[in-house]
């Protein structure tokens, strides 16, 4: 599995994403697929940047693998921030009343939603959240 660290801030968006769309387009993975990604490493990793060390500032190291058989993009993200598992809230509420209200939530629900797995961990002093997305 490749990986690449970088400081877990909000302009190192675009050189996370490419990272890894860079190893999808090798594979020819579609672009409606492509973009699902995209939005869920943009989610996941703006959350990491803002959140995980605040208000100092840490690493972030993004994992990436294409397999095969059956075809599917394996990415995990890990910072040594706070401990925090996304997965353990409740699936945030969409009712117009709540949405309204901007409740926190929606961006985990969307990546839940889109990836056909995401599975968190906490190991050796590191959150580790993993997706995967078959392609």
């Amino acid at each position: 599995m490749e990986s690449l660290v970088v400081p877990a801030r909000v302009d190192q968006l675009d050189e996370v994403t490419s990272f890894v769309l860079d190893k999808l387009d090798a594979f020819g993975c579609p672009k409606k697929t492509q973009l699902q990604i995209r939005l869920a490493i943009e989610e996941i990793f703006v959350n990491i940047s803002s959140y995980a060390y605040h208000p100092e500032e840490g690493k972030a190291e993004i994992r990436c693998e294409v397999l095969d058989d059956p075809m599917r993009v394996i990415i995990q993200f890990l910072d040594g921030g706070t401990p925090f598992d996304p997965l353990a809230r409740e699936d945030a509420d969409t009712s117009e009343e709540a949405l309204m209200a901007r409740e926190g939530g929606l961006g985990i629900l969307l990546v839940k939603d889109m990836m056909d797995d995401v599975q968190y961990t906490y190991e050796d002093g590191k959150n580790i959240l993993t997706i995967v997305k078959k392609l």
